[in-house]
Order: structure tokens, then C-alpha cells, then sequence
């Protein structure tokens, strides 16, 4: 039998809040966590903060 991957584990499901990215990280860092998805209130579109390697934060937005 081959080995299909990973396999998603736990789902979850939350209202997105409109936010700035920089109130998204201040939620990721009180959460504890790697990541924080957000509604981006200066685009209105899905976007991911995510904490880097190097100790910096990168900002995904969605595309138009």
C-alpha cells in the first residue's frame, strides 16, 4: 500500500475579522501560533501572517 501523504487531521472554522496586518500579528503572538489568517481591511481580501526563521513576519495577501 503506498503512503497517500499527510492527512488533514482537525479542521476548524471561525469568523475572519476585518483587521490590518499589523493587529494580526499582535493576535498571532497572543495566540501562541506560527500563523494568524485575517480578513486584510486595507484590501478586503484573505491574507496570512506567519512568523519567519529569521524572527521577521511575512504578510501572504490574496491576489486580485
Amino acid at each position: 500500500v503506498e503512503d497517500a501523504g499527510p492527512r488533514i487531521v482537525k479542521s476548524k472554522r471561525f469568523a475572519m475579522m476585518p483587521m490590518t496586518p499589523e493587529e494580526a500579528v499582535g493576535r498571532m503572538e497572543l495566540l501562541g501560533h506560527g500563523f494568524f489568517f485575517f480578513t486584510n481591511i486595507d484590501t478586503s481580501r484573505a491574507a496570512v501572517v506567519y512568523g519567519r526563521e529569521d524572527g521577521d513576519v511575512g504578510l501572504i495577501d490574496e491576489a486580485d
